[in-house]
């Protein structure tokens, strides 16, 4: 909390606050900052971009979580590609 006021009194645009989940937290970072823009990164199923947004959070970013689900359906079609000799129709959605 103290760094991100730090990074607020000296200008920044945007406070960043990575590893944080806790909506108490969350609301409390923002009030803490005001009127600063806060961006949170989602780091959990529970977490949802209409909850922070409510708590005032401003940007909200997925770091590499889209890779995970991405690389499973890549292996997955080339699964399918090795066993079958065919790509699923979802490939070429």
């Amino acid at each position: 909390m103290d760094r991100l006021q730090a990074y607020a009194e000296a200008g920044a645009d945007l406070l960043y606050a990575p590893g944080v989940s806790a909506a108490e937290d969350i609301g409390a970072i923002v009030r803490a900052v005001a009127p600063k823009p806060v961006n949170v990164l989602l780091i959990s199923p529970e977490m949802r971009a209409a909850d922070l947004q409510v708590l005032g959070v401003a940007r909200v970013s997925v770091g590499g979580f889209l890779a995970a689900p991405a690389r499973a359906a890549f292996m997955a079609a080339a699964e399918e590609l090795r066993r079958t000799g065919s790509l699923p129709a979802a490939s070429f959605g």
